[in-house]
């Protein structure tokens, strides 16, 4: 069971974007950084495990030569690679990274609009880090842009476009560090669309293609990957687990009445968070059987936040004994610690 704890408070709050929650657990310093956009702006908290200790940061994304204001950002995330990790934000504009801790953009690739329909909204939205040294975001366009992100340094290319989606991607995920099963020797990165459409990839000097799921006309709006497991959720409430390497659908849950907006995993127990537009956040048990190849999932735990479009979900430890919600126009990170 999970109880609610003290809450953390935004100078701010957040908008009505899928995934609007990012969490970074640094044990060495027992601390934990958040993450959440408001128009032009990142929220940035770092807090202790008590919630007594709260450090707050506001940033102004720049663009160029140009202040984020003039841009809305649609997603802010930490991708945790093994040399280094980033804070990426991505907006209308663009793509920026910078230092995890917000305090040098190391980074900033310009999305072109000329290369959209009239009428057609551009912006960039996904992210994760894939491999040893890729982070991976996506576009309206429906491509996904591959980075190479050396050690250390702004030396950052952009090596490769995937461009199999049809439609805006919506979320990007990479295999879970610290799942401990080869769940990343052949899918690397899923990617998700608008339409429903997914599809698993497997990294080298190219990405290659794996598998696709095709689109089934409701929003992919978030994904997850563990143990060749991908995890989907969809516009209309249901939490989908499909088979990384072939495309087979192996569970189907109606997890909510209305829009899930974020995923989550705890790769060391095999634990999914989900939160939707219906006020509830739930905790759900997977297990995988090697012999049979079947895939469980039960329900263990729902909370709701009354009156709160939920938009973001995380846990924060990969055991997911604690996990964060926020939610459109809340002034505050809402916590749980299991008992």
């Amino acid at each position: 069971m999970y109880r609610r704890q003290k809450s953390l408070v935004l100078k701010g709050s957040s908008s009505a974007l899928y995934n609007n929650l990012s969490a970074l657990p640094l044990p060495a310093k027992q601390l934990t950084y958040f993450a959440t956009v408001q128009g032009g702006t990142v929220h940035l908290l770092s807090a202790s495990a008590d919630g007594l200790s709260v450090s707050h940061r506001q940033l102004q994304a720049k663009e160029g030569s140009l202040a984020a204001g003039t841009s809305i950002l649609t997603q802010a995330a930490w991708c945790v690679l093994p040399s280094r990790s980033l804070l990426v934000v991505t907006s209308q504009k663009g793509i920026q990274m910078y230092e995890a801790d917000g305090s040098i953009m190391v980074y900033w690739h310009a999305l072109d609009a000329s290369e959209s329909s009239p009428g057609q909204a551009v912006f960039a939205r996904g992210i994760a880090a894939t491999g040893q040294r890729f982070v991976c975001v996506g576009t309206s366009l429906g491509c996904v842009l591959v980075f190479d992100i050396p050690c250390k340094g702004t030396n950052i290319t952009l090596s490769e476009v995937l461009e199999e989606h049809r439609s805006a991607i919506t979320d990007i995920a990479s295999p879970c560090p610290g799942c401990g099963l080869e769940c990343g020797t052949l899918i690397d990165l899923v990617t998700a669309d608008d339409a429903g459409a997914l599809c698993a990839w497997r990294s080298g000097e190219e990405f290659q293609l794996v598998s696709k799921i095709p689109a089934s006309g409701c929003p992919c709006s978030s994904v997850k990957l563990w143990n060749g497991v991908i995890m989907a959720g969809y516009g209309n409430g249901q939490i989908r687990l499909y088979e990384a390497a072939g495309g087979t659908l192996r569970a189907e849950v109606a997890a909510h009445a209305r829009w899930i907006y974020a995923l989550d995993l705890a790769p060391l127990s095999g634990k999914l968070l989900s939160g939707a537009e219906d006020s509830f956040v739930t905790v759900w048990g997977l297990t995988c059987n090697p012999d049979t190849e079947d895939i469980e999932i039960k329900h263990c735990q729902t909370e709701c936040l009354t009156d709160t479009q939920i938009c973001g979900a995380r846990f924060c430890d990969p055991e997911g004994s604690t996990f964060a919600v926020t939610g459109y126009d809340l002034s505050e990170i809402i916590r749980y610690v299991q008992l």
